[in-house]
């Protein structure tokens, strides 16, 4: 179907055809094929995919059991509407997400398509199983481009800017980002003061009417912004106190990223409702907002619904991509190789200006490039790093809420020695950036 479309025709209808104008640019690496941890584009040119698909193909692209599993089941049947008929491999998935969920209590799952989904509909329980009408989310969070998701997004100028009006009753506590306190504070000595403003913010900034508190146990869009050890426990406690639920928003965080299964199992502490999609089917679409049996049954007929929520064949693909995450301990896997990559980087900061921090769990880690000593983003010098990796054959992201964080997040299946190039790479970009020869 595509073998007699040449590169330059993708590109042109690329631009001609598709809604682009919301991104800076497509990367111009026309994908023939990938494998594993790499790509390759259609002149032949392979690539180290850093990035995995935004955090997505965790199992590594195109892992032959999960293209079986969607084979099979999709000579079976593709869709059949998994709210108006039983089908067995969306339900079995409901089933064994309960079985590894973080914590005890949670049970039941409405399946979407895809992360912004998995938000609205836990935005939606919190609401309906309260009775109440208010969120607190944090500032420097990303948690989708629907509505509802916008509006607990708190980034007002990257993400929301004349998109408006949004939902009412939002209010925003300052994000645990030690880098760049919001309260202008140093931890450990700060007292853990941005977990604690949560109780300021119900009481100063709300109606006291506050449903749930969502946050992401690693800020991921923000910066890969990770919380100190004790944060959530923090929280957890105010929100227990106000009767408030807790929103772990895992659609990045999920699936073994962090080096646990779940990121917010770094933390110690349950929640009450988490979102999850992007790792969960190693690329298929689907998305989970999974809960506690009371919070699931709080639904009443016609409050939610989707057509394509739950597809039996991204279902099949999510069976056997949870088993190979068990299986090959990929938690582990990202543990022990996030620690490696961590290292590496470290190696890099007294020889390079630009890096002002490094920081992540597992394989989720984030470089953030800055200018000079009072820490002013490098947003060009970060878009310069990002091309000249990707001429060195490495592919990244790039975001945080200036745009100046390299991110790095490959499939959990990378081998040290790619991860070694990865750093290498950076290594020289860095380089020819701040000798200005980029």
């Amino acid at each position: 179907m595509f073998e007699n479309v040449s590169r330059e025709d993708i590109i042109r209808y690329a631009d001609e055809y598709l809604i682009t104008s919301m991104v800076e640019g497509l990367e111009p690496v026309v994908v023939a094929e990938a494998r594993g941890a790499k790509i390759i584009d259609v002149n032949g040119r392979g690539y180290i995919d850093a990035f995995s698909g935004i955090s997505v193909v965790n199992v590594g692209h195109t892992r032959p059991e999960l293209v079986e599993a969607a084979f099979e089941q999709a000579k079976k049947f593709i869709h059949v509407a998994s709210y108006v008929y039983y089908s067995p491999p969306t339900i079995l998935l409901a089933k064994r997400l309960a079985e590894i969920a973080p914590g005890r209590r949670l049970k039941k799952t409405f399946f979407g398509n895809s992360g912004a989904e998995a938000v609205e509909c836990a935005l939606k329980l919190a609401r309906k199983y309260t009775k109440r009408h208010e969120f607190i989310a944090l500032m420097a969070s990303f948690h989708g481009r629907t509505l509802g998701a916008l509006s607990v997004t708190g980034q007002w100028a990257r993400r929301r800017f004349d998109m408006g009006p949004y939902l009412p009753g939002v209010a925003f506590a300052p994000s645990p980002y030690c880098y760049r306190c919001p309260l202008r504070q140093k931890y450990p000595e700060c007292s853990l003061a941005c977990a604690l403003m949560v109780e300021d913010v119900i009481k100063y900034s709300t109606s006291n009417n506050v449903a749930a508190f969502i946050a992401e146990p690693i800020l991921g869009e923000g910066g890969i912004i990770v919380p100190p050890p004790e944060y959530f426990r923090v929280v957890k406690e105010i929100l227990d106190k106000h009767g408030i639920l807790f929103i772990a928003d895992e659609v990045q965080t999920g699936f073994a990223r962090t080096g646990k299964m779940f990121g917010i199992e770094h933390y110690g502490v349950e929640p009450d409702i988490v979102a999850m999609a992007k790792g969960i089917a190693g690329g298929f679409p689907i998305s989970a907002c999974t809960t506690t049996p009371e919070i699931g049954d709080s639904f009443e007929p016609g409050d939610h619904l989707s057509t394509f929520g739950g597809n039996p064949v991204s279902a099949a693909a999510a069976l056997v991509n949870i088993e190979i995450i068990l299986k090959e301990r990929l938690d582990e896997q990202a543990r022990d190789k996030g620690e490696y990559l961590m290292k590496r980087l470290d190696e890099l900061r007294g020889r390079h200006r630009l890096i002002g921090d490094i920081r992540g769990k597992g394989l989720m880690v984030g470089v953030e490039l800055v200018r000079d000593e009072k820490k002013t983003p490098a947003i060009e010098e970060a878009k310069a790093v990002r091309r000249i990796l990707r001429e060195l054959g490495i592919l990244v992201g790039r975001g945080g809420v200036t745009g100046s964080v390299i991110r790095i997040q490959p499939p959990l299946i990378i081998s040290k020695e790619d991860l070694d190039r990865v750093v290498d790479a950076l290594d020289e970009a860095l380089r020819r950036v701040e000798r200005g020869s980029s």
